[in-house]
């Protein structure tokens, strides 16, 4: 069991720490949702059957249950916000990743969620309901409004259906 659980730890984690980080956009906060679901996921190990989509799942949940969590923390004021390289200075692909980084982290959990799956793992509606344990219906407006807020706030990135629906 110990043998098998460490040979699907070095074969997944990384594909893991992606989602993680894409939900989380900070590496540390990454790195400690992942080992939180493996540490859960490894009592467990012989009763899943299929491993990778249960410890997504446990992802997913675990980043939404630290959501709410989070929120009952004081924020700490700054008299002025940290400074950000301009984009001038960076490559375009490179300064659109990184507001399109910035905005994600504005969304709502569910919401960036929803997108992550759907965009950034390519799932079907189906799927992404399944694992974040909602209606299609759910799944759908969630895309949506993220969507329109990302649109709103990064409106230089080429939106196009072709892109939105991964065919760029």
């Amino acid at each position: 069991m110990e043998a098998e659980f460490s040979a699907f730890v070095e074969q997944r984690a990384h594909a893991l720490l992606k989602t993680a980080y894409a939900l989380t956009g900070d590496r540390h906060a990454a790195e400690d949702l992942v080992q939180t679901a493996l540490a859960k996921a490894f009592a467990r190990w012989r009763r899943i059957d299929e491993p990778e989509p249960y410890l997504r799942r446990m992802i997913y949940n675990e980043f939404a249950s630290g959501w709410r969590s989070r929120r009952r923390q004081a924020e700490v004021s700054v008299a002025e916000p940290p400074e950000r390289a301009a984009s001038r200075y960076l490559e375009a692909d490179t300064a659109l990743r990184l507001l399109l980084r910035d905005a994600l982290q504005t969304l709502p959990p569910r919401q960036r969620a929803v997108l992550i799956l759907r965009y950034f793992e390519d799932r079907s509606v189906e799927e992404t309901a399944e694992i974040l344990s909602c209606r299609r219906g759910t799944v759908a407006s969630h895309a949506s409004r993220g969507l329109a807020k990302l649109r709103e706030l990064v409106p230089q990135l080429d939106w196009s259906e072709d892109f939105v629906e991964g065919r760029h």
